[in-house]
């Protein structure tokens, strides 16, 4: 081989290397949906698509989700017909970038559109409903988007939502126990619950879904977790709950580094033993 040559090569061979590296200290190792090694599930609190530039841009959160092959999403503050995202269909959008179904509905009308939470999923959705919390004062409108979705001909209930943020947590109480009560109409099914819960590890919300849910993230996470703000993350407050018991369970758990929204997304890879490869 000439001097060229062997240099092309090198240089070749160090462009590949760099690539892995990258990888691997970005991302976990891509998963392929259904398979045996398991799924990917991602949270995400996208602020109405607004970045940390003030500029509304769908195609980079669709690019994350891409990135990070997400194979469930739970979305929250999704804009359908809103004048503040010039009455873009956030949904629909979110679909066809990312070439995955979407399910969305609306929590409570704003600026003449809707605003709710939604799933993306490249799995076949066998049935869906939206149940609107009980609210216990004035308020925006919250709601629990929960999907049963198929992975290898077995069912899985999704659940997107997003609690009241108000200091006192009376409401996020309440939530928690209605969530509790949508998971028991869904029996001997794997259950997971990933959203915006609007408080730390630690305190009476997380103490309340911990009696029944593992936190993903301390099963299979390294670090602090933090999601908020996504431009100096100091807080944890975005979290994937599973359901004690479950067959599901977390393997690696990230968060990528974006400035698309306010929040970081939250990444959990799962294994379910019983999937056919």
């Amino acid at each position: 081989m000439s001097g060229k040559g062997k240099w092309l090569s090198a240089l070749v061979t160090l462009f590949w290397w760099l690539g892995g590296f990258i990888n691997r200290a970005g991302a976990a190792d891509p998963v392929a949906p259904g398979s045996n090694a398991g799924f990917r599930v991602m949270t995400y609190n996208i602020h109405h698509g607004e970045g940390m530039d003030q500029r509304v841009d769908l195609q980079r959160i669709a690019h994350l989700v891409m990135r990070e092959k997400a194979d469930l999403v739970a979305l929250q503050e999704i804009d359908q017909g809103v004048q503040r995202t010039q009455k873009q269909d956030f949904p629909a959008e979110l679909a066809k970038l990312t070439g995955m179904a979407c399910v969305f509905s609306n929590n409570y009308h704003f600026q003449g559109g809707n605003y709710g939470n939604a799933i993306l999923t490249r799995y076949p959705v066998r049935q869906w409903t939206n149940t609107h919390i009980r609210m216990l004062r004035p308020g925006e409108q919250r709601g629990i988007l929960q999907a049963v979705v198929e992975i290898d001909k077995k069912p899985l209930l999704f659940i997107s939502t997003h609690l009241d943020f108000r200091a006192d947590d009376a409401e996020r109480l309440a939530h928690v126990e209605q969530l509790k009560a949508c998971v028991k109409k869904f029996a001997e099914m794997p259950v997971l619950i990933a959203g915006d819960f609007n408080d730390r590890p630690g305190s009476r919300t997380c103490q309340a879904m911990g009696k029944e849910f593992d936190d993903a993230w301390l099963l299979a996470g390294s670090g602090e977790g933090f999601t908020i703000p996504s431009g100096h993350p100091n807080q944890r407050i975005d979290y994937v709950w599973i359901l004690k018991n479950s067959p599901v369970k977390p393997v690696r758990a990230s968060i990528p580094i974006s400035n698309a929204s306010d929040h970081l997304p939250v990444v959990v890879e799962m294994a379910w033993p019983s999937l056919t490869p």
